[in-house]
């Protein structure tokens, strides 16, 4: 029996007993990321970055100068995964600002989720200048459009392989971890009391979106379906939808059709149109 398939055992069993037990643990497991090392390809630019520390110990990793565009990576996610289009932006007089997320890289605390994601963004954005552009991929995504919501300002935004409704990603989770009905529900209310914002809140089609904005997601994503983008682009009246065949879900992040459509973004240019709609 492999690792997966004894914890949907223990919880299909404890689940039904202890509910609540259940729910705790898979809530710590839910929201404790692992650190992980960058890629061999990562560490030429990790190399040239200059490191800063905003408030509260935020760490954050900077390159070039020119207009700031603010980039936040997702859930175990890395500064450096933007690579290809971080060193497009230095090449084009842009200065990229890549944040840890909190229980990241060098920034504090142990535990994470979009709601601290994206205070984390307005916490940045208030020690930057002005922002040319904000781009976040998967929860990443999901934390930039949460805090335009919440006075996040910049003159583009791009999404990335990103979720357009939290309880969509709670239940996916639930499920795989085999969590039976009573647990799965003291799950979502143990994770709503961490947040303090209610689940059913944190749904883009509730949300003002009134700036220029791209939506990526690769058709192949097994991790966030590629639905996620349309209702997203539904609900973002000035919103391009970039679906790629394939680039599953980190990827994509190379994809040179992803940096072009970003980069069309930033000065203005048109898609063609086999890449938007």
């Amino acid at each position: 029996m492999n690792t997966l398939s004894w914890i949907r055992s223990v919880n299909g069993t404890l689940g039904h007993l202890a509910p609540e037990h259940i729910a705790g643990k898979m809530r710590r497991a839910f929201m404790t990321p692992r650190n992980l090392p960058p890629r061999e390809w990562e560490l030429p630019l990790l190399a040239s970055a200059e490191r800063i520390t905003l408030r509260f110990g935020l760490s954050a990793l900077r390159w070039g100068q020119g207009p700031t565009v603010l980039l936040m990576h997702g859930w175990e996610g890395r500064p450096t995964q933007f690579a290809h289009l971080i060193n497009t932006l230095v090449q084009s007089g842009y200065t990229a600002v890549a944040l840890e997320g909190p229980a990241h890289g060098h920034s504090p605390g142990d535990q994470a989720h979009v709601v601290l994601f994206a205070r984390a963004l307005l916490e940045a954005a208030a020690e930057l200048p002005p922002l040319k552009a904000v781009i976040g991929h998967s929860m990443g995504g999901a934390s930039v459009l949460l805090a335009l919501q919440w006075g996040l300002r910049a003159e583009a935004v791009v999404s990335i392989a990103a979720p357009a409704r939290l309880i969509g990603v709670l239940r996916g989770f639930a499920r795989r971890l085999g969590m039976p009905t009573r647990s799965r529900a003291a799950f979502i209310r143990q994770i709503e009391r961490d947040l303090g914002v209610q689940v059913s809140r944190l749904d883009v089609s509730g949300y003002q979106l009134e700036m220029p904005g791209l939506i990526v997601h690769a058709e192949d994503d097994q991790l966030v379906p590629a639905s996620e983008a349309q209702v997203i682009h539904d609900a973002w009246f000035d919103s391009r939808l970039m679906l790629l065949p394939e680039g599953g879900h980190q990827r994509v992040l190379a994809d040179s059709r992803v940096v072009e459509g970003i980069m069309a973004l930033l000065e203005r240019r048109t898609l063609p149109a086999e890449q938007s709609a």
